[in-house]
């Protein structure tokens, strides 16, 4: 607990010390300091995720089936309209696809539960672009 001399020096009286923060205040203006760090991090990870997790355009003139996973033999989630945009969080390897972008058997991560064929997605390379999905 931090104190404060409030005594006068060199005059011979009694100097008294008294507490300069209640322990109650001690208490709460450490846990705001742990709130806004912990606030701060949150914010710095989405950011990061963020900034890591690009948009990538599919085939123009495609209708992209979306997946419960990597594969062809995943029941389909949804269609994707044509002009598209999806973002690859991670990557798996998966059936072997051919389409607009060659053959490939990688397959993207775009949601929980939700793959597309890298080889209608343009990433600009013929292999990973992001992480392998654990």
């Amino acid at each position: 607990m931090a104190t404060e001399d409030i005594g006068i020096q060199g005059t011979g009286e009694a100097t008294a010390v008294v507490p300069s923060a209640l322990p109650a205040e001690e208490s709460a203006v450490e846990e705001l300091a742990e709130d806004i760090a912990a606030e701060e991090l949150v914010a710095e990870i989405e950011t990061t995720a963020a900034v890591r997790t690009r948009a990538y355009p599919v085939a123009p003139g495609v209708r992209l089936n979306v997946r419960r996973g990597p594969g062809t033999g995943y029941g389909i989630v949804r269609v994707l309209p044509e002009g598209a945009t999806v973002p690859i969080f991670c990557q798996r390897p998966g059936t072997s696809v051919s389409g607009p972008y060659g053959t490939s058997n990688i397959w993207d991560c775009i949601a929980n539960e939700q793959y597309v064929s890298d080889a209608y997605v343009r990433t600009g390379s013929d292999g990973y672009v992001a992480p392998r999905c654990s």
